[in-house]
């Protein structure tokens, strides 16, 4: 069931069975997510939403599951625009959910992504690109051991206006691997 399995969370692909799950979960964690990030929060967005990490050779998404508990889903980190040849990187997106925040869970569904990214996918590089005054999201990839590598004004468009982001990266060498 699971591509990779840590002690508390295992992390999957999403599916279109997870629709209900997915979006509840969302709704449940607007005020944890906003103004960062919006995550489908309806039946329809979420079948766009998918069927897009799904089909996309260029993308990966991931869900992290509880392997206690039924394996509900603590959140998701998507792996958008990856580019292979001699570049092999790929820029990450995540959140999340309310009931998992704060527990640790993301920090090792994280660990595990990298893991396959740098393994199964052969990617040598993540980047994250962080607002700033989102300081629950900076802490993960500092964790993780993500170096930041600088800042980009007007880098995003969220919510409506073009967002300044602080850039983080992380290679396979960090990870002491390559």
């Amino acid at each position: 069931m699971y591509l990779a399995e840590g002690p508390r969370v295992g992390i999957r692909h999403f599916g279109p069975e997870d629709a209900e799950e997915f979006t509840a979960r969302a709704r449940e964690s607007k005020s944890l997510h906003r103004p960062w990030l919006f995550p489908p929060d309806q039946l329809p967005a979420y079948a766009a939403y998918a069927g897009q990490l799904i089909a996309d050779p260029t993308r990966e998404g991931f869900l992290v599951c509880e392997r206690s508990g039924g394996g509900r889903i603590a959140g998701f980190i998507n792996i958008n625009n990856i580019v292979g040849g001699s570049f092999q990187c790929g820029a990450l997106g995540y959140g999340a959910f309310a009931h998992a925040a704060g527990r640790g869970l993301m920090g090792e569904g994280l660990d595990l992504v990298l893991g396959y990214a740098f393994g199964a996918l052969g990617l040598h590089r993540l980047e994250a690109n962080v607002q700033p005054g989102n300081e629950a999201s900076i802490a993960l990839v500092r964790r993780a051991g993500f170096r930041r590598e600088g800042f980009s004004p007007d880098f995003l468009f969220i919510d409506g206006a073009w967002r300044d982001h602080e850039r983080w990266a992380i290679t396979v060498e960090m990870r002491g691997g390559g």
